[in-house]
């Protein structure tokens, strides 16, 4: 009895063609989810930067400016400081009601010139707001969200922040 081995190989070849294929889309999804995070992740800590920039240089709008001149526990704000970021915590939240991973950041900074409970609540609103609206500017979802940028939204995640720790 002769056996036929002619195709034996062509089947083999589309299994292990096939194989790689289906392996390379599951990889190349599971790539760009994490990009996506990375991408919100590194846009919150250029927002907390701006944030600290900005309260450490005393650059506020005049709204804020006017409030804070009237207002003798805030009044330090309008001085410079030096304020620091310690890190940026994400925890996971769930889903979104659009099916969007829900993220909360957390940031931890310290400084010796935010003293007062006041001081360090309009602080750390100010360093929330800047990296919620980076991250909504990276991913242009400015159209989808509210004023205070809350929540930041990207492809697959919905960024809130709590408040900021005081270390």
């Amino acid at each position: 009895m002769k056996i036929d081995k002619k195709g034996q190989i062509t089947v083999e070849l589309l299994l292990i063609i096939s194989f790689a294929l289906i392996t390379a889309i599951l990889l190349a999804n599971a790539i760009i989810d994490a990009n996506e995070l990375n991408v919100a992740m590194a846009s919150a800590r250029e927002g907390a930067f701006e944030g600290i920039s900005s309260n450490g240089l005393a650059i506020y709008p005049k709204e804020s400016y006017d409030n804070y001149s009237k207002d003798l526990k805030k009044q330090p704000l309008l001085r410079e400081k030096s304020i620091k970021i310690i890190s940026i915590n994400q925890t996971i939240k769930g889903k979104d009601n659009f099916n969007r991973t829900r993220i909360q950041l957390k940031i931890y900074a310290s400084s010796p010139d935010v003293r007062t409970k006041e001081q360090k609540e309009a602080v750390g609103d100010r360093i929330n707001y800047n990296v919620r609206k980076s991250i909504t500017q990276s991913f242009r979802s400015e159209n989808i969200t509210n004023k205070l940028f809350n929540p930041a939204i990207s492809n697959k995640y919905s960024f809130t922040t709590a408040n900021v720790v005081w270390v």
